[in-house]
């Protein structure tokens, strides 16, 4: 396989193949990102990624599903896009779901009509960074979408009958507005509904604008009880249809996986328990991106 830079995928693509289509991330100005730092932006070249499809059709019989790497796959111009989906159905038919990395913007070029047509052809899941629902807070690490435009894509994503699975960033708000970003992420993931949230701990990343703000004491870490409240306060303002609410990620403090609304009052118990000091939380070490 052809692989070039930072290779990243969800956790829930572990057992995937990796199949890169584009490098980097096309707006790659997240002040608390530096994944793709340096890094321009590039759609790889078809003759390169089929190459790739050949291969996994030659070793990569085991594997049920395909993520499209880097960070920005969906934005490939449709016909372009809809080739590739086609290939990886002629070449892989074992293959039962493709995923891709979305953003607001890649999502905003694509109709729900065309959505559907990329999941009739495989594409069965997108993950969507929504970070926060703090338009503030969203203003502040350089999103580029406010709340409301994440909602209407997000909708439109599940609309066309796709997987949503949605990540949010716990401390992202800074102490400042901690409450308000969970509130409001609580109200916009209750707007979208997703199939899966997945709330991340905020881990600064050296040689990111963030990283820079709070060594200039610009930028506020909140402490690890601190992000607990916030996880607890957020999960309080989310309702969903029947979705999977995570907080298992390495970076968390206190690992949590539950199935809402069904679980959702076992789950403040257990965070008030930690809050309360009766449940251990990870030590600091043992945290990692």
């Amino acid at each position: 396989m052809h692989y070039e830079g930072n290779i990243i995928r969800p956790p829930s693509e572990a057992n995937s193949i990796l199949l890169q289509v584009t490098v980097g991330c096309s707006r790659n100005k997240c002040t608390f990102c530096g994944t793709y730092a340096g890094e321009r932006f590039r759609i790889k070249p078809d003759s390169i990624v089929m190459e790739d499809i050949a291969f996994a059709a030659r070793h990569c019989r085991r594997q049920r599903r395909v993520f499209l790497c880097d960070g920005d796959a969906l934005i490939i111009p449709q016909k372009r896009l809809l080739s590739l989906l086609i290939e990886i159905g002629r070449r892989l038919p074992w293959v039962t779901r493709i995923g891709a990395y979305a953003n607001a913007k890649s999502l905003k070029m694509k109709s729900r009509e065309e959505l559907e047509e990329l999941r009739a052809h495989g594409l069965g899941i997108l993950y969507m960074g929504l970070e926060t629902g703090d338009d503030v807070a969203l203003k502040r690490i350089n999103k580029g979408a406010a709340a409301q435009t994440m909602i209407d894509e997000g909708k439109k994503a599940r609309q066309a009958g796709m997987k949503l699975s949605v990540t949010v960033l716990l401390g992202i708000a800074g102490k400042e507005r901690s409450q308000a970003h969970a509130e409001a992420t609580g109200r916009v993931l209750s707007a979208m509904d997703p199939d899966y949230v997945g709330a991340l701990s905020l881990m600064l990343i050296p040689q990111t604008p963030l990283y820079d703000d709070w060594q200039a004491g610009r930028f506020v870490l909140i402490e690890p009880s601190e992000m607990l409240a916030e996880l607890r306060t957020m999960i309080a303002h989310t309702d969903l249809s029947q979705g999977l609410f995570h907080a298992n990620h390495a970076s968390n403090y206190l690992p949590i996986k539950a199935r809402l609304p069904k679980e959702k009052d076992k789950t403040l118990s257990l965070i008030d328990d930690a809050l309360a000091g009766r449940v251990s939380l990870k030590p600091e070490w043992m945290r990692a991106l």
